[in-house]
């Protein structure tokens, strides 16, 4: 196996992941997740007796906390790795200031750190950009960097030849084992703050299929091998939470309103697919947070919208 799925027990189980690639003695992790996370990655290269000196490559999809939050402390512990990241996320883990203190006015300081722990800079000369399309040789592998805005503009995916999967971030929605479960699983799109895009968002699904990969890796959560199914549900999904921010647009709705209205109509989407599907969750326990956090990227284009002044197509 030279792909492995690693929980890294953020919030819950099955929440988030890393993933470990190995190429002989040598390896590399794609998303590094949080610094409470990284004795988990440690842990998974004593298991397969990979040293730490022999981590090449640190891969972040986009500086999203969740996604590059552990990038200092693991590079601590792997000494020789170099880190892959998109050019306009490289300078926030060269210098995260803005990052964190932007974090902390959405969090507050006492839950940023329980969610993400200590984030340090890293220096430059140990990070490596990696420009739309290039690609880099890892052992008998080529990984191709291909550019997706739409979910954040420093966001890329990563083709890998030797298992044709793509490392796909938030690109590809979300999709937790409990919502791919059984014959109709499912996956809907992550409208985080603050650079949601739905017509990036959907050029983005588009880009990834047609890398003719067999499955896809998700951050949240694992491997997902229904591509074609996944990219109409995801592009139908992106129209409806595109239709949200356009109505949430024309209300007159203000702040704590307008997110609780754009959190109600993405609970209400999500609800008929879920029970449409009969998956085993709930809506109001497991999905809140993504529920919420979509609601807030919604509510935060459409007042961002309207400040310039941006007509409204009429439905």
């Amino acid at each position: 196996m030279s792909v492995i799925t690693i929980d890294c027990n953020y919030i819950d189980k099955d929440i988030a992941a890393a993933f470990l690639m190995i190429e002989g003695e040598e390896a590399a992790f794609i998303e590094n997740n949080t610094a409470h996370s990284v004795p988990i990655l440690l842990s998974e290269l004593e298991k397969y007796y990979i040293k730490k000196e022999n981590v090449k490559y640190l891969i972040i999809t986009h500086v999203h906390l969740d996604h590059a939050g552990g990038t200092s402390e693991l590079l601590k512990h792997c000494p020789n790795a170099i880190v892959i990241a998109h050019p306009k996320a490289a300078p926030h883990i060269i210098d995260p200031k803005r990052l964190i203190d932007s974090s902390i006015s959405v969090y507050g300081k006492e839950k940023f750190y329980s969610l993400y722990g200590d984030i340090q800079p890293i220096a430059s000369e140990k990070v490596k950009i990696m420009q739309d399309g290039e690609e880099l040789k890892f052992g008998e592998r080529t990984l191709k960097f291909i550019y997706t805005r739409g979910h954040a503009n420093h966001h890329f995916v990563i083709h890998d030849s030797k298992t044709n999967g793509v490392f796909t971030g938030d690109s590809f929605g979300i999709g937790y084992l409990n919502i791919q479960k059984g014959n109709r699983p499912f996956l809907f799109p992550s409208t985080t703050p603050t650079d949601f895009d739905a017509g990036e968002a959907k050029l983005s699904v588009n880009k990834i299929l047609e890398t003719g990969a067999e499955k896809a890796y998700l951050t949240h959560f694992g491997e997902w091998n229904h591509m074609k199914e996944g990219a109409e549900q995801l592009l139908l999904s992106i129209d409806i939470m595109e239709s949200i921010r356009l109505s949430a647009i024309k209300s007159e709705l203000k702040d704590d309103e307008l997110q609780n209205y754009c959190e109600e109509k993405i609970k209400e989407f999500i609800k008929q697919e879920v029970e449409k599907r009969n998956l085993p969750i709930s809506i109001n326990e497991f999905l809140k947070f993504d529920c919420d956090i979509n609601a807030m990227g919604l509510a935060f284009s459409a007042k961002k919208a309207r400040k310039k002044n941006v007509n409204v197509p009429t439905q």
